[in-house]
């Protein structure tokens, strides 16, 4: 018994120490960006690097609002990814109900093409949705990032898995009480699939709030751009040594994603979790 309980308590001190380690390797990154954006210019690639500043300066957070119009920036990609998180839950459940409840001729095949689209990079469908949204005159505004973004094959497939894993009698009996196909998602479907679609709004918006390559080929007017292009325009101070101030605005851009994880985490855990309890 005393063998058996001391290897239950290498293993568990072994767990720990990985997950110390990969947490360390994680956040150690994060951190040290943090520090070096309040170091002054001529500390910034000291050797060897300092983890903690002896002197803290915020000049560098004052000069990247001096410097791009941050307000602006945050404003479009805020509405940007708000609008392509909620426009994907929508989306995603109904198409995930779809796939999970209906029977129609060519279902499967179907949702192999839907799944197939995942394994194509955007860079090789970027010049025909490009074409499309010049032709719908959509060209350098803020729609052409949203409507393209809207259906996810991901969030189809995740919310197929998450239908699968409710109860069947329950539609069964709203279609016996006389419910349409409609009334039984919206009034019975949906708002058990609550906790699956936070987690497809959650991962939609820390994604598309880093996007860089579709803003970068759709936008041309600094009004519409979004903050990660924004901050490119920073990039410039590290020919001066002022890396500071890049990194001031990394870790401004990184302060909406993890604010919304931390309030979006408890819905991530519930919707992973959901499917067995169900």
């Amino acid at each position: 018994v005393r063998s058996r309980r001391q290897r239950q308590m290498c293993i568990r001190d072994s767990s720990y120490a990985v997950l110390a380690v990969a947490a360390l390797l994680t956040l150690g990154p994060v951190w040290w960006t943090f520090t070096t954006s309040l170091r002054p210019a001529a500390e910034s690639f000291s050797l060897p690097p300092s983890f903690f500043p002896l002197e803290p300066d915020f000049s560098s957070y004052a000069a990247v609002f001096d410097q791009i119009r941050i307000p602006l920036l945050v404003l479009n990609s805020g509405l940007v990814t708000a609008l392509i998180a909620v426009g994907q839950m929508i989306t995603a459940a109904m198409a995930g109900y779809v796939f999970a409840r209906m029977d129609f001729r060519g279902k499967n095949a179907l949702f192999a093409i839907v799944l197939a689209t995942m394994m194509v990079p955007a860079q090789v469908t970027i010049v025909p949705v490009f074409m499309i949204i010049r032709g719908l005159g959509l060209s350098d505004t803020l729609l052409a990032l949203i409507l393209p973004a809207v259906p996810t094959a991901f969030g189809t497939f995740l919310m197929r898995q998450y239908f699968l894993g409710l109860p069947l009698d329950l539609g069964e009996a709203a279609a016996i009480d006389g419910a349409s196909p409609w009334r039984t998602f919206f009034s019975i479907y949906a708002p058990l699939a609550l906790p699956g679609m936070a987690i497809v709004g959650v991962l939609a918006f820390n994604f598309h709030w880093n996007e860089f390559f579709r803003p970068l080929i759709f936008m041309i007017s600094e009004e519409n751009y979004t903050l990660p292009l924004g901050l490119v325009t920073l990039q410039g101070n590290l020919g001066t040594g002022s890396i500071s101030i890049v990194l001031a605005g990394v870790i401004l851009s990184m302060i909406p994603a993890v604010v919304v994880f931390l309030f979006g985490q408890r819905y991530l855990r519930e919707g992973l979790t959901a499917g067995a309890s169900k």
